[in-house]
């Protein structure tokens, strides 16, 4: 029973761990401006010029308030 309850125990740290690990390499891949990337099997080759332009617009046009909303704000 407790080498049962061990391994169960053992199994769901596994898992936890490993899918830590993962969705890091993920988000550390997202982060770099490498265009190709390449890890044990998987490549993946990306257009950086694009997201980078996205990037530049997202910072020079920032969302618009909508005046509506605001005077509703100022209401309460």
């Amino acid at each position: 029973m407790i080498v049962y309850m061990l391994s169960e125990v053992f199994w769901i740290a596994f898992i936890t761990t490993l899918s830590g690990v993962i969705v890091k390499l993920c988000s550390m891949a997202y982060k770099s401006k490498c265009k190709e990337v390449a890890c044990c099997c998987i490549k993946i080759v990306r257009d950086t010029e694009a997201e980078a332009e996205e990037e530049e617009f997202r910072i020079t046009h920032p969302p618009q308030r909508i005046p509506e909303i605001e005077s509703r704000d100022n209401i309460a």
